[in-house]
Formats: C-alpha cells, sequence, structure tokens
C-alpha cells in the first residue's frame, strides 16, 4: 500500500534511523505526520524536513514509556489531524 492520503501516522522513533525511514516513507504516501521522538529536537527536525518536502507533519517528543506522555502524544496528533489511523 503506497497511498496514505487523507491517513494520519504517529511514528514512534522517528527522530532518526527506522523509524525515520518510516515517517519519510507515510509522508510521501501522502499521510499527515506525528514525528515522534524522546529527543525533541529530532522530533522537531525530522518534522521540520518534511514539512519543507511538502509534506504535513509535527514533531512531538514524549517516552513512550510513559502512559502521560503517551495520551499526550495522541491527544496532540488527534488535536491536529483528527482520528489516528497508523501507528
Amino acid at each position: 500500500m503506497d497511498d496514505f492520503t487523507d491517513r494520519v501516522a504517529i511514528v514512534t522513533g522517528a527522530g532518526r534511523g527506522m523509524g525515520r525511514a518510516c515517517a519519510e516513507r507515510l509522508a510521501a504516501g501522502g499521510a499527515r505526520v506525528v514525528v515522534n521522538d524522546v529527543d525533541e529536537a529530532r522530533a522537531t527536525r525530522v518534522a521540520d524536513e518534511l514539512v519543507a518536502g511538502g509534506a504535513d507533519a509535527i514533531g512531538v517528543a514524549a517516552d513512550i514509556t510513559s502512559a502521560a506522555d503517551v495520551a499526550r502524544l495522541v491527544d496532540t496528533a488527534r488535536d491536529r489531524f483528527g482520528d489516528v489511523d497508523v501507528l
């Protein structure tokens, strides 16, 4: 499946490596991407690069081992883009 148009995706660990590659692929397929990483600078940098390439993306720093951080991550995604389709 290459067409992610109108889909909302949260990608954890997207500040580098495989997570970043997944975020880039989803964005290239038209998804609105929430770039998550524990490092705020990395999450923001990747999201900014996706936006510069024409994607709709935001960076959100959150530790996915923390229930409170995960709740905030999902709430932020839903507030910005609507229901989440891909995690």
